[in-house]
């Protein structure tokens, strides 16, 4: 039986942690001004250190249960894998360019301009086609995800959107010239991705060898629960101290981007969800696919608005909105995969 992951106190009230370090993070940004601007602007290839580092705390405890000799084994079991590209690149991208076009151009007519419509379109547009790589190892890890197969799954997910991400943001946008910084792509990859992985395989084999697979599993593991909540929730206050001075001055505006995005998140999630039950997947593998596309790869979208757009535009407030809005939402999805857990 599979050991059912939580952290006693912290998981049992996380809705109000959540709620308090939102507040705070927006206070915080509203009262430190320049600070955050300062700590906002401590980037390697456009990857905010701070960030990276509290991201990295929050996937190092996934990583260090992947077992290297069973990941040759999910070959032999597909679905999931199929599941998860179906959704990130035949249906999530199209599907969060047609709700923010009914929103920005129809609902939103009388409240938006067409040109600043266009805008907040292409930042959705950004986000739709970047899924996760990063985040999800933390909502698999909450939602007792397989996490061979949740490595397997964001693993070929990096591989595609290294040739996938630009055909698809050119087509729906209808531009062509778009550059993309693979350089925040790799980083971003290296980061989140392969330096957990390596830190994680390492402690395993060195604790194991030392404490003992038993010790390893009961003590440390356990020891360690807390710091990715912990981590998940300094993430939190940091985000929206960032853009703390931006909510309070346009919280209308944010508002109404933050509507659709929203809905996309849950329209994603319940396809890929229902997918998968029709597909008969295991839990441990239905909800880290069902994550990874309601989910987005934030860091390339804000970096991809910013080259295209400019830092103040339309187009990169959406996807900064993004990132708001992504952690809580997110973190209700977790709470509804586990109370369906079958």
């Amino acid at each position: 039986m599979t050991q059912k992951r939580h952290i006693g106190f912290f998981e049992k009230y996380l809705t109000l942690w959540v709620a308090l370090c939102i507040a705070g993070g927006i206070a915080i940004g509203h009262f430190a001004g320049d600070g955050m601007q300062s700590l906002s602007k401590m980037e390697v290839f456009k990857v905010n250190i701070p960030v990276a580092i509290l991201i990295w705390l929050m996937i190092y405890p996934m990583m260090l249960q992947v077992d290297f000799s069973s990941i040759k084994n999910v070959g032999k079991k597909p679905k999931g894998l199929i599941l998860t590209l179906i959704i990130n690149w035949l249906i999530k991208p199209f599907t969060m360019a047609f709700f923010a076009w009914i929103f920005f151009t129809k609902l939103y007519g009388a409240f938006i301009e067409p040109e600043l419509a266009g805008e907040y379109i292409a930042g959705a547009i950004l986000l739709g086609a970047a899924p996760c790589t990063a985040m999800v190892f933390v909502w698999s890890y909450l939602t007792n995800g397989d996490p061979n197969y949740t490595l397997v799954q964001v693993s070929v997910n990096d591989l595609i959107i290294l040739v996938a991400f630009v055909p698809i943001v050119g087509l729906l946008l209808g531009i062509t010239n778009i550059t993309i910084p693979y350089d925040t792509l790799v980083a971003s990859v290296i980061i989140f991705v392969v330096i957990p992985l390596l830190a994680g395989f390492i402690t395993h084999k060195l604790l194991v060898r030392s404490k003992g697979e038993e010790w390893f599993k009961k003590v440390f593991l356990s020891k360690l629960k807390p710091v990715s909540i912990l981590a998940l929730l300094v993430t939190l206050v940091l985000l929206f101290a960032f853009q703390g001075v931006n909510i309070l001055e346009n919280p209308f505006i944010i508002l109404l981007i933050a509507i659709p995005l929203i809905i996309q998140t849950y329209f994603i999630f319940f396809i890929a969800w229902i997918g998968g039950r029709k597909l008969k997947l295991p839990h441990a593998i239905c909800s880290p696919a069902a994550m990874i596309g309601a989910s987005n790869f934030f860091e390339l979208a804000v970096a991809v608005a910013i080259a295209l757009f400019g830092l103040q535009s339309p187009a990169a407030l959406v996807t900064v909105v993004g990132v708001l809005v992504e952690v809580p939402v997110m973190l209700s999805l977790v709470a509804l995969a586990n109370k369906w857990k079958y």
